[in-house]
């Protein structure tokens, strides 16, 4: 991403108009710091952006590969803590497996938390393929392709909401930018392109030129507060489980995927074999 510094200095080369009496005008530092700060912004959301899509679909894919192992694991422990609690006939091991069992009882909304993996009465045949290492249709994976991440970068930086100086350009420019991001989210490649088409044959906006040192503070502090909006949502998305595990192993998330699986599979085994012993 390049710095509001690295912006300032490309744009404090260009030629600048001056009064007369060849000194600057008072505004043009504030210009170029207007300036230097959008294109900084705009780099900013996009970085922001990229990250999110990336989260979102790392976390489609995690619910989807990883999610019946986890219901099956949750359905031991509840099993395990029934069996000894019948064992033992101890009230706390009852309280025990009452808990255990409530973390696995039917919830509304588990059948989209698990993407078609599972539903109010159980795992799905494909689930339950998995956990036995039958064959099973691949999770759908949704990761757009470099050509897509180009378009996506390019279109962005061109129709930008926060290029436009009047109220309806940028509501013209929010509207095009929400279809640009729909679009990217599902890797639509093809619809990318369709949307840099309608874009080059769309209004040219006039550049901004602020002349009013008030308009031109009131820029940079809105700038400022858009910046800080964005760290936030930065922060909370590299902070969440998905966005360190994505963190982990940007170039290989599957991978990662697999050795989380193996262990997964591993704590299965395991657990059935501790049911099999209270069983006996």
């Amino acid at each position: 991403m390049t710095s509001p510094d690295a912006e300032q200095g490309g744009v404090a080369g260009e030629t600048q108009a001056t009064p007369e009496d060849g000194a600057p005008r008072p505004e043009e530092r504030l210009e170029r710091a207007v300036r230097a700060a959008e294109q900084a912004l705009i780099e900013y959301e996009i970085a922001v952006e990229t990250f999110r899509v990336e989260v979102e679909n790392f976390s489609r894919l995690h619910h989807q590969k990883l999610g019946p192992m986890y219901a099956r694991l949750d359905e031991l422990d509840a099993q395990i803590a029934e069996a000894r609690a019948a064992r033992t006939g101890d009230p706390e091991d009852r309280r025990k497996a009452e808990e255990a069992r409530a973390r696995v009882m039917p919830m509304p909304g588990v059948e989209e938390l698990f993407h078609g993996w599972m539903d109010g009465d159980g795992l799905f045949p494909e689930a339950a393929a998995m956990l036995t290492e039958q064959p099973v249709r691949p999770p759908q994976r949704v990761r757009p392709s470099d050509e897509a991440r180009k378009l996506y970068r390019e279109l962005a930086r061109k129709a930008h909401p926060d290029l436009a100086q009047e109220d309806d350009e940028r509501a013209r420019r929010e509207e095009f930018i929400t279809r640009v991001n729909a679009a990217y989210a599902r890797g639509d490649e093809p619809l990318l392109r369709e949307l840099a088409e309608e874009w080059a044959k769309g209004p040219v906006p006039a550049e901004r030129r602020p002349s009013e040192s008030e308009e031109l503070y009131a820029r940079l502090e809105w700038l400022a507060q858009r910046k800080e909006m964005l760290t936030l949502v930065a922060k909370d998305l590299e902070e969440s489980a998905i966005g360190s595990m994505l963190r982990m192993a940007p170039d290989d998330p599957d991978q990662l995927l697999d050795e989380i699986a193996e262990k997964l599979l591993a704590d299965v085994s395991r657990r059935e074999e501790e049911l099999a012993e209270l069983l006996a």
